[in-house]
């Protein structure tokens, strides 16, 4: 059987070097790539210019933290019960990235290229979230209810760098359709502005929400990192214990 198939033009490394996309690691990249540069190029197969680097910088630094939501959570109470393994408490954090922390990304950068690909206006592209009983993505926050504060400093930074392209200006035309159709004023949200300006980029909206836990990663590390000091796992665990009604079935 032909071993053509298998094959990788990622990493390889013998027992001299290490090459990253064709690059030595040692005298190449390292002291010469940030890590958002490496993830571009590791992606996109090409260096980023200046100006993608720092759009993509700033997203990833926009998805890093959000406070003590269930993500961080999840990775500190995985620590209280398991501290040997911080690899663990990362990974528990990471696995609570879906539809309503972090997947976003994903899904406005989705929803905006379906559009762009079906010719869709703003207009029809809300109706049709509307009509199917759907939330349109990239819109809303529990927290912030009149703007969130990554929004504007995003569309600053695309523009400033020349990356505002059509996903992102798609958004804004939906965030205007809503607010036409249903008379509510929801913003844009960090995650959906995040998911847009990464479309811009180049990358395939499949692949988005790993740049998502990419940023987080370093977000739940710092959580890890206080717990170690401060720990609030096992506070939180015993207040819900003592605070938990137990309600047996009646039958």
């Amino acid at each position: 059987m032909s071993d053509e198939w298998l094959r990788t033009g990622i990493g390889h490394s013998d027992a001299d070097s290490i090459t990253l996309m064709g690059r030595d690691l040692a005298s190449e990249l390292m002291g010469n790539t940030t890590l958002t540069e490496l993830a571009f190029l590791l992606v996109r197969r090409r260096p980023p210019t200046e100006h993608e680097a720092r759009l993509l910088d700033a997203v990833l630094v926009s998805l890093a933290d959000h406070g003590l939501t269930p993500i961080a959570l999840s990775a500190r109470l995985t620590y209280t019960g398991a501290p040997e393994s911080l690899q663990g408490a990362i990974a528990a954090g990471l696995l609570g990235g879906g539809s309503v922390f972090l997947g976003v990304v994903e899904d406005t950068a989705a929803f905006l290229s379906g559009a762009l690909e079906r010719g869709e206006s703003a207009a029809d592209a809300v109706r049709g979230c509307i009509e199917g009983g759907r939330r349109v993505p990239g819109l809303g926050h529990p927290v912030h209810k009149v703007q969130d504060p990554r929004t504007p400093r995003i569309y600053a930074i695309a523009e400033e760098t020349g990356q505002l392209g059509e996903h992102l200006r798609l958004l804004r035309e939906v965030a205007a359709a809503h607010r036409s159709i249903t008379r509510r004023e929801l913003p844009v949200n960090g995650a959906g502005v995040a998911g847009a300006a990464l479309a811009d980029l180049g990358f395939p909206p499949a692949l988005l929400r790993g740049f998502a836990l990419l940023a987080r990663t370093a977000g739940l590390l710092g959580h890890l990192a206080e717990e170690m000091e401060r720990p609030i796992g096992m506070p939180l665990y015993r207040e819900v214990d003592e605070r938990a009604v137990y309600d047996p079935p009646t039958s």
